[in-house]
């Protein structure tokens, strides 16, 4: 749907048409910046102090200072949120290391940095959340610190236009024979006997705020998971595979290069976690999945 009309620059709300930034700042020349990206559903931000620890941690790697405490960072989100009416969609943050009017590696001793935020409507739980989608494996190609969320997402960028240009909503990414994770998500696969495994936490793949949440839900409903990298060739064996993130919540991968995952269809485990985490974020599984109903009903019989 693209972004909406009101964003936040420095202290101002103002239209997008009207943000400007300077081609000098760091977060343009080198790629010198943070970025989080939060999920709204029914105009309440969803996970929002894990959002901002992360965003702490990643500052505090590469070395920008955070000019905001939690607070503020919040008021900031929520006036956007009513100023752009958004009921369902997400808030992008991203702060880079400032503009000091040149091009230089080190820039100065200490860093003036630069906050900007727009929000984008979009629905979270829709038809690629009840369908599944279609991904394609590309080698990982990304800098050693996958841990800090920065905007340095060339690779990225490059593995989701060569799953476009294979007509696959995503790619699922490896390196040395072990999958590390989705290009924007993290990865869960379902091996036979139904054992949940998700890739343990490391420099290899981000702590995603969303895996977290997702790990909390299921040790209250009692479902274990295996954290540790599964390799290339388990993905053919597996009976399920998703991803989750705050963008895609809880998406599930039916095909992956041409083959299908498992059955082909979303499985009763990723249709559970689903249900978990929607109810999770104050979503009624009836009235916005209706298809869930009947599949973790037989999946619990």
């Amino acid at each position: 749907m693209g972004p909406a009309e009101w964003v936040y620059l420095n202290g101002t709300v103002c239209r997008a048409s009207e943000a400007m930034v300077s081609p000098f700042d760091r977060g343009f020349l080198f790629a010198h910046a943070a970025y989080e990206v939060t999920a709204v559903f029914d105009g309440k931000l969803i996970d929002f102090s894990g959002h901002v620890a992360r965003l702490q941690r990643t500052l505090d790697g590469i070395d920008i200072p955070n000019a905001w405490s939690a607070s503020e960072l919040e008021a900031i989100h929520q006036a956007l949120i009513e100023k752009n009416r958004l009921e369902e969609g997400f808030v992008y943050l991203q702060v880079t290391a400032g503009d000091y009017g040149s091009r230089d590696f080190a820039g100065p001793d200490m860093l003036q940095p630069s906050l900007f935020l727009f929000c984008e409507h979009r629905q979270l739980i829709g038809e690629k959340a009840r369908d599944g989608v279609r991904s394609t494996l590309v080698e990982d190609q990304r800098w050693k610190r996958r841990d800090y969320k920065t905007t340095q997402l060339l690779s990225q960028a490059l593995a989701y236009r060569q799953a476009a240009r294979l007509d696959r909503f995503s790619a699922i990414l490896h390196e040395d024979g072990h999958v590390t994770e989705a290009a924007s998500a993290n990865l869960w696969v379902v091996l036979p006997g139904e054992r949940l495994v998700t890739r343990n936490l490391g420099h290899q793949i981000l702590p995603g705020i969303t895996r977290q949440a997702v790990l909390d839900q299921l040790r209250v409903d009692g479902l274990s998971v295996e954290q540790r990298a599964v390799t290339v060739a388990e993905l053919s064996s597996a009976a399920e595979i998703f991803t989750t993130s705050a963008t895609g919540l809880v998406l599930p991968i039916i095909d992956i290069d041409g083959s299908p995952v498992g059955s082909g269809r979303p499985g009763p485990v990723t249709r559970r976690v689903q249900s978990l985490y929607y109810r999770a974020i104050g979503a009624d599984p009836a009235a916005r999945a209706p298809w869930l109903r009947s599949e973790v009903r037989a999946d619990r019989a």
